[in-house]
């Protein structure tokens, strides 16, 4: 496996690795950032945004290629409806800024992706509700437009979500909209039999024919215990080898969380904080990060609970 940053700084390679960053708000936390539910990440925001920055700066010293916009908690159902209404625009204009500004003053390339997180909660697929998203996620759009350079719509649970983001940012086929990654999140069953799903029970190969429908540019799995993304990246590949031309632009990735299994029907997620498995050390996620690359990844890092020092194992020479 060979980790290698793009010297033309362009975003459809297909050979090479890229390395994305890992988790925003256990790194906050780890760093004394104002850290607490259920404002989870956008707290650093409102009160001490220089957190932020030096989160994103530590990625970027340890190798990572892409750093991701801290907008996932600027949604409703973390910081409330009446403050999105007041502060959501502002917030997230802040978080382009904040990552924009860290990538401009870094010395090699390094690609700012717009986080579009789930605008109704995460994992609870049946929480989303078109009518009430839109408005969300036409927002964060709005306000990271000026400052990034691709847009990740991730920890998707459902494919109406993938198709909602693609319907507010433009078609594929407008040269001025930038490219759109779409990351899914699975269900937390590792070792059982069957196909992959994802947390609304449809098949990671119905995400990959969306994927390939919607026009994306890359196709990732997030936020779910590195035994199940092995799997999930086998079905895409499945997908998109046996869809002819139209695929070979598309890549996959993977960037798994530290958490044990997450019980979606009490929502854990959403309300406090999963514990962190001990055993998901740097040179441990390396070794998951082989697998998916030998599966056929090509976009690698991390979310939660995956810091800044597992992303330097990843990209140390082998």
């Amino acid at each position: 496996m060979r980790w290698l940053v793009d010297p033309r700084n362009e975003f459809q390679l297909v050979s090479a690795i890229t390395l994305l960053d890992g988790g925003m708000g256990r790194e906050l936390n780890r760093m004394g950032a104002p850290f607490r539910q259920p404002e989870w990440s956008a707290l650093a925001l409102l009160e001490a945004p220089q957190f932020v920055t030096r989160a994103h700066e530590s990625y970027v010293a340890v190798g990572a290629d892409v750093i991701t916009t801290n907008t996932y908690a600027v949604v409703p159902f973390h910081i409330g409806a009446d403050r999105f209404k007041a502060q959501g625009r502002a917030l997230a204009e802040l978080a382009g800024r904040l990552a924009r500004g860290v990538a401009d003053r870094a010395s090699r390339p390094v690609i700012v992706a717009g986080s579009l997180p789930p605008p109704c909660g995460s994992y609870r697929a049946e929480w989303f509700d078109v009518a009430v998203a839109r408005p969300i996620v036409k927002t964060l759009i709005d306000a990271l437009e000026p400052w990034v350079d691709i847009w990740l719509a991730e920890t998707l649970s459902r494919i109406a979500e993938a198709e909602l983001v693609r319907e507010l940012i433009g078609p594929a086929s407008d040269p001025r909209v930038k490219a759109l990654w779409l990351s899914f999140t699975v269900e937390d069953a590792a070792g059982t039999s069957g196909p992959a799903r994802l947390r609304s029970g449809e098949p990671v190969a119905d995400a990959a024919a969306a994927a390939l429908r919607l026009g994306a540019g890359a196709l990732l799995f997030n936020c779910s215990q590195p035994e199940v993304m092995g799997a999930a990246v086998e079905e895409a590949r499945h997908v998109l080898q046996t869809a002819g031309p139209t695929a070979a632009n598309v890549r996959i990735g993977v960037y798994a969380n530290a958490f044990p299994p997450v019980n979606a029907e009490v929502a854990e997620a959403n309300v406090g904080l999963s514990a962190i498995r001990a055993d998901l050390t740097p040179a441990a996620y390396r070794a998951w990060a082989e697998d998916w690359a030998a599966r056929g990844a090509s976009i690698i890092g991390g979310c939660c609970g995956i810091g800044p020092e597992h992303i330097a194992a990843l990209r140390a020479d082998p």
